[in-house]
C-alpha cells in the first residue's frame, strides 16, 4: 500500500474538500498522515508595500506560525490517527513534488484547486503542477460548492476504467479494494467511429448496428474474462458495466450513478504517451468528476 498520505492545504475551504477522503483512509489503512502547508516568500514579497518592506521576515516568521496553527487544527479532526504537520518555504508545487520524489511509496491527497478557489471545470495550477509532474499516486477530488470539509466520508465501490490496454490494467489497485473490502467495478465504454462504419464510394457500408453487437459482445467478454481475474487475486465483490458512448462522458455518468464510489484512473491509457500530462480520457475525468479520482501511475 502507501508509506503516508501528504495532504498539502492552504488555509482556505476549497483546499479543505479533499479532507473526508483522507480522514476515511487513514483510519482505514492506518498509514500515517503529513499535513503540509507551503509559504511562498516570492509571491508575498511581491505584495508587500515598499514601506513595510523591513518588516518582511517577521511577517514571514508570523505566517509560519499561523500556518502551523492552522495545521494543528486541523490534526485535531483525524482522530487517533498518526498526524505530522509541515511548514515549508517555498513554491507550493515544487515543495510537493519534492516530497514526492523523495517517497515514491506516498499518496498525495489535493483538492483540484486550492488558493484560488475560481468556479470553473479548470485544475487550479497548483494541482495542474503536481499531476504533471509527480511520478506519485494522487487522490484528487474536485472542489465543488456541495462538496463538504468536515467529516469523514465513506467509499462502498472502486470504478476501474479499462480499454483493453496492460498499461491501464497494470494500476488495478488491489491492495485498497482488499483493505477497505470495496467492490470493484470493472468499466468499459465503447463507440464505433463513424469512419469505420459509413463506407464510401468504392466499398459497401457496413451494417452499423450487426458491428455494434460485436463491438458490444466484445467488451463484455474481455470484462467477464477481467472478473475472473480479478476475483482470483483475492477481492470477494467484482462487477462489471459495458456502455456505449465516449469513455470520459460514460465514467462520469457511472460515477454520478454509483453512490460513495472512487474512480482508479492510469495516467495515461490506451496511447501511452511518456510524458509528463495527462491522458485525454484521465483528464477529462478529473476536471468534471463530482467523485474522487485516484490517479496511478503506469510502471
Amino acid at each position: 500500500m502507501y508509506t503516508k498520505m501528504l495532504i498539502p492545504l492552504d488555509g482556505s475551504k476549497t483546499s479543505e474538500k479533499v479532507l473526508p477522503y483522507a480522514r476515511y483512509l487513514a483510519g482505514k489503512l492506518k498509514i500515517p498522515v503529513e499535513l503540509l502547508a507551503v509559504i511562498d516568500m516570492a509571491d508575498r514579497a511581491t505584495h508587500i508595500p515598499a514601506e513595510k518592506a523591513r518588516f518582511f521576515d517577521s511577517m514571514i516568521e508570523e505566517g509560519v506560525k499561523s500556518s502551523a496553527n492552522y495545521l494543528r487544527g486541523v490534526a485535531g479532526t483525524f482522530g487517533d490517527a498518526d498526524v505530522k504537520c509541515t511548514v515549508e518555504k517555498g513554491e507550493a508545487d515544487a515543495v510537493i513534488i519534492e516530497k514526492g520524489e523523495a517517497d515514491k511509496g506516498m499518496l498525495i491527497c489535493m483538492a483540484t484547486h486550492g488558493r484560488s478557489g475560481l468556479d470553473r471545470f479548470l485544475l487550479g495550477s497548483v494541482a495542474e503542477d503536481v499531476l504533471r509532474a509527480a511520478a506519485n499516486p494522487l487522490l484528487l477530488v474536485r472542489a465543488t460548492e456541495e462538496a463538504k470539509s468536515e467529516g469523514v466520508a465513506a467509499l462502498k465501490s472502486i470504478i476501474l476504467p479499462l480499454d483493453g490496454s496492460e498499461l491501464a490494467e497494470s494500476i488495478i489497485p488491489m491492495d485498497m479494494a482488499k483493505n477497505l473490502r470495496l467492490e470493484v467495478v470493472l468499466f468499459r465504454a465503447y463507440h464505433i467511429p463513424t469512419y469505420a462504419y459509413a463506407g464510401d464510394e468504392t466499398s459497401s457500408v457496413v451494417d452499423y448496428d450487426e458491428l455494434m453487437v460485436g463491438v458490444r459482445d466484445e467488451a463484455t467478454e474481455y470484462l467477464e474474462k477481467k472478473v475472473a481475474e480479478v476475483k482470483h487475486l483475492g477481492v470477494d465483490k467484482v462487477s462489471f458495466v459495458t456502455k456505449e458512448g465516449f469513455a470520459a462522458d460514460e465514467i462520469i455518468a457511472l460515477g454520478r450513478k454509483t453512490p460513495d464510489s472512487l474512480i482508479a484512473m492510469c495516467s495515461h491509457g490506451r496511447t501511452g504517451v511518456k510524458r509528463w500530462v495527462l491522458g485525454s480520457v484521465t483528464e477529462a475525468v478529473v476536471r468534471h468528476s463530482g467523485d474522487p479520482v485516484l490517479v496511478l501511475r503506469a510502471k
